[in-house]
């Protein structure tokens, strides 16, 4: 089996995350998805998946962030342009995102940055190795 990442979310309201992480470009897997928790691939190797509160805290040693008003970690996305770093970021906000501040331009990265319906962080960026400085 290859190497893969699950990133486990708690959500307020599963049907409308599914709908928003939809927007993004994942796609929802059935096998692992029910009324308490829906699977959404973003590739052959990278899952989030997307629970109740209640499913979550059965996992959950800690008690759950408020990640409306505290960041409890940001998750980055690579994409293959500028441009798909714009459309993914603009479905997401026509789906309930929020979008804490402007595209950033490191001038070989370009990056935005958009929140779920419940404040998870995500970081859509487009890197150009060709532009990475030299030291």
């Amino acid at each position: 089996m290859s190497k893969q990442i699950f990133i486990n979310l708690p959500v307020s309201n599963l049907d409308k995350s599914m709908q928003f992480y939809a927007a993004l470009g994942f796609t929802n897997n059935p096998q692992f998805s029910d009324d308490s928790a829906k699977c959404m691939v973003w590739s052959d190797n990278i899952f989030v998946m997307i629970m109740t509160h209640e499913k979550f805290s059965g996992f959950a040693t800690k008690p759950i962030a408020d990640t409306k008003n505290n960041l409890a970690a940001l998750f980055s996305l690579s994409v293959d342009s500028v441009d798909e770093v714009n459309s993914i970021t603009e479905s997401g906000l026509k789906a309930g995102g929020t979008e804490p501040h402007e595209m950033r331009d490191y001038g070989f990265m370009q990056q935005r940055t958009i929140e779920d319906i419940d404040g998870h962080s995500w970081e859509i960026f487009y890197m150009d190795m060709t532009k990475f400085p030299t030291q």
